[in-house]
């Protein structure tokens, strides 16, 4: 398994490239809101089986989807906030 996180807005994302039975990985990912609360961090989003649970073939490419995926679902829920 391999991991990533990062901050983008209001928003933490973390990434995952989770080992797939069978080999390859699959990526995952949850977004959680964690500032301009007036409580705890929430979840906004959250897929652990990214692309229907397509199997990439190493783990930069699933973690590098999982991240990319992650960020459009901040950028999203950014949008529909301030709307």
């Amino acid at each position: 398994m391999h991991f990533d996180e990062r901050d983008c807005g209001d928003f933490r994302i973390y990434g995952g490239a989770l080992d797939a039975p069978g080999g390859g990985y699959l990526a995952a990912v949850v977004v959680m809101q964690v500032r301009n609360l007036t409580g705890e961090p929430v979840a906004v989003f959250r897929d652990e089986r990214l692309a229907g649970g397509h199997r990439f073939k190493d783990a930069r490419s699933a973690l590098h989807f999982a991240m990319d995926a992650g960020r459009r679902a901040a950028q999203e829920s950014a949008e529909s906030v301030g709307s």
